[in-house]
C-alpha cells in the first residue's frame, strides 16, 4: 500500500465512522440544546482530546500492551461503564443548564457548566475502550512501508480527530439556526432525561460486553 492509497483509504473509513451517530454525537447535541453552542463546542473539543490520547497510546505501543493485559483492559472498561452510568443518572436528576441561565444564573456558574461539558466529552472517550479497540485494530491496517509506524498511526488519529471536529462544528452551526425554537426549559429537561437514559444504556452495554482487540 502506497502512502497516498493509505491516506485516501483511511480518510474514507474515518469519514464513515464520523458520520455514524454515536455517544459523542449525543453528548454534543445535548450540550447544544441545553446549554448552547459554546458548551457544545467545548464538549466536541473534549471528545477530540480523548481520541488523541488513545491515538498517542496506540502510536507508543501502549494500546497493544493493554490489549495483552486482561486486567488492565477490564479496569478501563469497568471505569468507563461506571462513569457513563454515573453521568446518566446525574442527567436524569438535575435540571438543565439552560434552566439555570433563564433563571439568571451568574457568569461563574455558566463558565463552570462549559468546563463540565469539556470534561464530559473527554472522560467519555478516555474511559471508553471501544475507542482504543478502533484505533488498535484499524490504524495498523493502513501502515506504509519505510514510514515510521508509530508516528504515522498518530497522524492518522489526528486526521480522524480533525474530521470529527469539522463534523461537530458543522452540526453545531446547523443546529444554531433552529435554537430559538428549542430554547425552552422543558426542552432542556427533556433532553437531559433522554441523554441520561442513552448514557445508562451505553454504560450497561459497555460493562457487560465482551470487547475484543482481535
Amino acid at each position: 500500500m502506497t502512502l497516498s492509497e493509505s491516506l485516501v483509504g483511511f480518510t474514507l473509513a474515518a469519514c464513515i465512522l464520523t458520520l455514524t451517530p454515536g455517544l459523542d454525537t449525543v453528548l454534543v447535541l445535548r450540550q447544544l440544546m441545553t446549554a448552547g453552542a459554546s458548551s457544545a463546542r467545548k464538549a466536541a473539543l473534549g471528545v477530540a482530546l480523548g481520541c488523541l490520547i488513545w491515538g498517542a497510546c496506540v502510536a507508543l505501543g501502549l494500546g497493544m500492551l493493554m490489549a495483552s493485559s486482561v486486567a488492565a483492559f477490564v479496569v478501563v472498561k469497568t471505569l468507563g461503564a461506571i462513569y457513563l452510568l454515573w453521568l446518566g443518572f446525574m442527567m436524569l436528576r438535575k435540571p438543565s443548564e439552560l434552566d439555570a441561565q433563564l433563571d439568571g444564573a451568574p457568569v461563574s456558574a455558566t463558565l463552570s457548566a462549559k468546563h463540565a461539558a469539556f470534561f464530559q466529552g473527554f472522560w467519555t472517550n478516555v474511559l471508553n475502550p471501544k475507542v482504543g479497540v478502533f484505533y488498535v485494530t484499524l490504524l495498523p491496517q493502513f501502515s506504509v512501508p519505510n514510514v515510521n509506524a508509530g508516528l504515522y498511526m498518530f497522524c492518522l488519529a489526528v486526521i480522524h480527530v480533525l474530521l470529527s471536529l469539522i463534523w461537530f462544528m458543522l452540526l453545531i452551526a446547523a443546529g444554531q439556526t433552529s435554537m430559538n425554537a428549542w430554547r425552552h426549559p422543558a426542552t432542556g429537561t427533556w433532553m437531559n432525561r433522554v441523554t441520561g437514559v442513552i448514557l445508562i444504556g451505553f454504560g450497561l452495554r459497555l460493562g457487560t460486553s465482551d470487547i475484543s482487540f482481535e
